[in-house]
């Protein structure tokens, strides 16, 4: 499979530090064919922008290192010691008490994509439609499944940020994993932060995702949607085009 990528972060209209950390290769990360990943951070004001750098940073170093095989494996390997590595230093570091990051992760083999969640950042594939593949942890979401709300009530529902799993949070940490099978050329993956779901609906994101003009600048017309609707989040966006199936 070939894909073409681009990578954007923003920090929004309120906010004063950049808590979201990206990551995009579109070449090899140690046995991973390519690698590509947001997290958010949580935590005060040093602790989420340290979390989310820390968890990505050190799950990049670990796939390098992987003799693992099997993306699946290597992910969860690696993503198992970015949550001990932040919650060992949230416990013996006051300034970074109580941080912790979501994270989403995305690798394309040669006929699908494997997909690791964790948190509310959200993967989303659009194609003829806008599907996302991911699910949320969160609060909200755990409403609308036990039909509490109306799922068209969560986006803006007071308790959105509330999530029920991050890294860094427990000694283990539950991984959600999902292998898409059916893709095709011309699909493209969005993988963002809820800076970005959290403004703008599903169906004007698969509008400007459709619309003319290079990942660029679908990625920031993304950002800009996100900010006129109020940006009170830090943005980040890994758009992501499979450019061929071959």
């Amino acid at each position: 499979m070939q894909i073409a990528s681009y990578s954007v972060s923003d920090i929004g209209k309120l906010r004063q530090q950049n808590q979201d950390y990206i990551f995009s290769s579109e070449i090899p990360v140690g046995p991973l064919p390519n690698l590509f990943i947001v997290a958010d951070g949580m935590g005060g004001y040093k602790g989420g922008e340290f979390a989310s750098k820390c968890a990505v940073e050190t799950l990049v170093g670990e796939v390098n290192l992987s003799q693992a095989r099997g993306s699946v494996r290597i992910l969860r390997d690696a993503i198992n010691v970015a949550n001990s590595k932040v919650r060992y230093i949230a416990g013996s570091d006051e300034n970074y008490r109580g941080m912790g990051t979501t994270l989403v992760v995305a690798v394309f083999e040669k006929e699908s994509m494997i997909v690791a969640n964790v948190g509310d950042s959200r993967l989303y594939r659009i194609g003829k439609d806008i599907r996302q593949i991911t699910m949320d942890h969160s609060l909200v979401e755990e409403m609308v499944r036990m039909g509490q709300i109306e799922r068209t009530d969560a986006r803006l529902h007071p308790d959105k940020n509330i999530i029920t799993r991050a890294i860094g949070v427990l000694d283990v940490v539950d991984i959600d994993f999902f292998e898409v099978e059916d893709l095709h050329v011309g699909d493209m993956i969005l993988m963002c932060s809820d800076g970005l779901c959290n403004m703008v609906e599903d169906t004007e994101i698969a509008g400007i995702v459709r619309s003319g003009g290079t990942l660029e600048e679908k990625a920031n017309r993304l950002i800009t949607a996100a900010n006129l609707n109020g940006g009170r989040d830090n943005i980040s966006v890994n758009l992501i085009e499979i450019m061929s199936m071959e």
